[in-house]
């Protein structure tokens, strides 16, 4: 395995400094995909005129966001101003979205302080015109140890919905066989019990997923220098289950472009956004990486390594 991970980048300013000389857009710029029409924009997410430039005449059937929630990602918010802040690009996604679409926020709630911000922005959802539809909970394998609290393996997925959009349950199945038997009830005369009567030999993922791997360095997948990276497998159910083959996704906190990369292989269209030079270029690499080695990521290697290289030499 090539050992060579960039630390992360939001604790290590010199570093991303030296990688802004590498990066194709700067702040306001779009990269167009040539191969399937893919966008990537370096744009501030609560900017409504930014947003709607990246947009254009289209309209996405889902978005998928993952906002910094800890409160301390390059830059710390009160508590209020992160809802306020929330709020303008909750209504900039809204715009952005077709009449019947879905929509899935991450969204963290900090035990040690309140629970915050995800309290609050459940609250100011009730704002919009969206319905909740569930509240997903995705159990990390490895948590935040402590001997006085309870183990922290949980991050929190919410669900919302425009009008009536596509839902395929077959995304929901697992790999997880079934093995519970019970809930017994008449069927046509005959007694019989929910593994006779399911569709498949498989349980449902439900709004508990246990089946996903959190990224770390020894997955292929793994971009280091990313300090939020969301498995692939996640955002590749979310992609399956809410929006059919050439849907438009969007994602305006593109971060180590694992929406761009999860629609490039379901064959949906993706539209993302990051305010990072930096994570918006790890994003288009990494669609190109994908594109030329077949590898979802780069393991505990980087997308810079060899220029970097190349740079120090000069």
């Amino acid at each position: 395995m090539h050992n060579n991970p960039l630390p992360r980048l939001d604790e290590h300013p010199e570093i991303r400094t030296q990688l802004l000389g590498f990066c194709r857009l700067k702040p306001g710029d779009i990269w167009v995909d040539p191969v399937f029409g893919h966008k990537v924009a370096c744009m501030d997410a609560s900017d409504a005129r930014s947003i709607a430039a990246l947009m254009g005449d289209d309209r996405a059937e889902l978005a998928i966001h993952d906002p910094p929630y800890n409160l301390v990602a390059f830059e710390t918010r009160s508590l209020d101003e992160y809802i306020a802040w929330s709020r303008r690009w909750v209504n900039a996604t809204i715009n952005a979205t077709s009449p019947d679409s879905s929509l899935y926020f991450w969204l963290g709630a900090d035990q040690r302080d309140h629970f915050q911000p995800l309290p609050d922005f459940m609250v100011m959802m009730r704002e919009f015109p969206v319905q909740a539809r569930s509240f997903i909970t995705v159990r990390n394998q490895r948590g935040y140890g402590t001997q006085k609290n309870w183990m922290a393996v949980r991050q929190e997925l919410l669900y919302y919905v425009r009008g009536n959009p596509v839902f395929n349950v077959e995304a929901e199945y697992t790999d997880i066989p079934k093995t519970l038997r019970g809930y017994y009830k008449d069927v046509g005369g005959e007694r019989t019990e929910n593994l006779e009567r399911g569709k498949a030999e498989t349980i449902r993922a439900g709004n508990v997923w246990v089946d996903i791997q959190q990224v770390f360095y020894r997955l292929e997948e793994n971009v280091s220098g990313c300090y939020a990276q969301k498995p692939l497998k996640a955002i590749d159910r979310i992609i399956r289950a809410s929006s059919n083959p050439g849907d438009l996704v969007i994602d305006f906190f593109a971060h180590s472009g694992t929406t761009l990369l999860a629609a490039e292989m379901a064959g949906r269209r993706c539209f993302t956004a990051d305010i990072d030079p930096v994570f918006c270029e790890l994003t288009i690499r990494r669609l190109e990486h994908y594109r030329r080695t077949g590898r979802t990521g780069w393991q505990n290697g980087h997308a810079f390594d060899k220029l970097l290289i190349d740079a120090s030499r000069n």
